[in-house]
């Protein structure tokens, strides 16, 4: 049924015969279940919920026709926010008859959306195109530069030791800040098995469903992001280290994702989901263990002794831009107040990174050591 059959049924039934714009919810609901009206039950649903955050409880023309057409007006979203509209949690789970991709969009949706209306919201309007492409780009890429390297230096495992592991124009190193591509390309490398399994565990595991709920361009802004702050830290906090590994990217999704769960809901971790339970696990043994090996390093002090700051640099860009592009997965950065505030305090970060790399280096007396 389109809007203006529907608004012209209303207008038959005298409905509004002040037309003041608006119709009583139970009257409305009424019409529907009278005239046996094909209309989504969901979005009758969040129509409903939505009335009933209205102090007089009536639809609004304007709401309804934004509803049926797949939009969302600002009272619409203003109505997700104050969390008036409660409906059945079990509603997307007891859906029958779903085909296997419907049924991992149905798992998507409550894995990745903390309220349930924006559950239904994404479940019922949700289409396979674009499919969720730079996550398993990412991946994949990762994956087969590791078993190049593996091959050429016949080493599967703490490649960085090998000697003509580091001369990669992809790794990160001090002696080469002036090649500023190899900032974001040592995302591509890893230590060795263990680094890379992990990582792309979850960046399939997390990043594509958080890719096919919040889109391509969000998400791969958020990834680059905590690559790139990932090495510039690094080159402010630990000038002698190189940087291989995507975790910074890691972290930023994880950390954003967490960090809007918790937020939006007030769950504690008990609440949140076995994956969502897995991350953090995850993500905190290898922050310690790449503390214990730069500051204790059981290794050959030859080799290049790894940083933590890459990865707690990721989590810091993950809840700080995270929460603002993960808060409303529907409303456009660009009308978003805090979005320009976080991209403001990025960009200032990013200058000074800039200019520290340019001049501290030499103005500190910095003893890097020399690039391979």
């Amino acid at each position: 049924m389109d809007r203006s059959s529907l608004l012209q049924l209303i207008q038959e039934q005298q409905l509004d015969p002040e037309n003041t714009g608006f119709i009583g919810a139970d009257t409305f609901t009424g019409l529907v279940h009278r005239h046996e009206l094909p209309l989504d039950p969901a979005k009758l649903d969040m129509l409903v919920a939505l009335a009933q955050s209205n102090e007089r409880g009536q639809v609004c023309y304007q709401e309804l026709a934004d509803l049926i057409s797949s939009k969302r007006s600002s009272s619409f979203k203003r109505a997700i926010a104050n969390g008036q509209r409660a409906l059945p949690r079990d509603g997307l789970l007891d859906e029958p008859g779903l085909g296997v991709y419907k049924r991992f969009v149905r798992y998507v949706a409550y894995e990745i959306l903390p309220r349930e209306v924006d559950r239904h919201w994404y479940f019922y309007r949700h289409r396979s195109c674009p499919p969720p492409v730079f996550m398993a780009s990412v991946t994949l890429a990762q994956i087969i530069v590791f078993l190049c390297y593996g091959a050429r230096l016949n080493k599967w495992v703490l490649q960085t030791y090998h000697p003509e592991y580091m001369k990669s124009p992809l790794v990160y190193h001090p002696g080469h800040r002036a090649r500023a591509w190899r900032f974001l390309t040592y995302m591509f490398m890893h230590v060795g098995l263990e680094q890379l399994g992990f990582n792309a565990l979850l960046q399939l595991m997390i990043g594509v469903p958080l890719e096919m709920v919040h889109g391509l361009l969000r998400i791969s802004l958020l990834y680059l992001a905590g690559v790139l702050a990932g090495s510039l830290t690094v080159s402010i906090t630990d000038m002698r280290a190189p940087v291989v590994g995507g975790s910074g990217g890691v972290y930023a999704l994880c950390s954003a994702h967490l960090a809007n769960v918790v937020m939006v809901t007030g769950q504690g971790p008990q609440d949140l989901s076995h994956h969502l339970l897995f991350a953090p696990i995850r993500t905190g043994s290898e922050v310690g263990r790449a503390v214990w090996l730069r500051f204790s390093p059981p290794l050959p002090a030859s080799g290049p002794q790894p940083s933590f700051m890459a990865h707690l640099a990721g989590a810091v860009v993950g809840v700080s831009m995270g929460l603002t592009i993960l808060r409303s997965y529907e409303e456009r950065l660009r009308d978003q107040c805090g979005w320009w505030v976080v991209l403001l305090a990025y960009g200032t970060f990013l200058l000074f990174a800039i200019f520290w790399n340019i001049f501290a280096y030499d103005l500190l007396g910095a003893h890097i050591p020399p690039p391979p």
